[in-house]
């Protein structure tokens, strides 16, 4: 068994952003050399996610707008009174809502791979998901296999 670990960055716009980075993975994947095995995608942020889903715009929308309506930015959240968090270093921005957008999404996907090609469903897509943008940002890619 090898171990590749690859690191990816990402440039992000929006305060909640889908970006498609499976041909990243997928360009990581072929640099390997690797041609069994499984890949995870692993978000090192409290505040962005990893996840798989279809690339389509109108459900993008829609992803949106449900997370927005699940955890909305102008509810109060503990960890926005920075006054009150001493523990806690601030960079300023009250992003309690992205903290709690980044539980319910999760952090990371394994993706099973056979003769370098990922095992991905024809409609599914690997997506970095910006949830308090927009920053520079990367995430790990740990291509395990032989």
């Amino acid at each position: 068994m090898k171990t590749v670990i690859k690191t990816i960055k990402v440039s992000t716009e929006k305060q909640l952003e889908f970006i498609d980075v499976t041909s990243k993975v997928e360009e990581a994947l072929d640099l390997s050399g690797l041609k069994e095995g499984f890949i995870v995608v692993y978000s090192p942020h409290t505040t962005s996610s990893i996840i798989i889903n279809q690339n389509e715009p109108m459900l993008l929308q829609d992803m949106t707008r449900i997370l927005y309506k699940i955890v909305p930015i102008d509810e109060r959240y503990g960890h926005d009174m920075f006054e009150l968090t001493k523990h806690v270093k601030s960079d300023g921005r009250s992003n309690g809502h992205s903290h709690c957008k980044s539980i319910i999404l999760g952090c990371s996907e394994t993706i099973p791979f056979q003769k370098g090609e990922m095992a991905l469903g024809s409609r599914q897509s690997i997506f970095f998901v910006e949830l308090d943008g927009s920053r520079e940002r990367d995430f790990l890619v740990q291509i395990v296999g032989e």
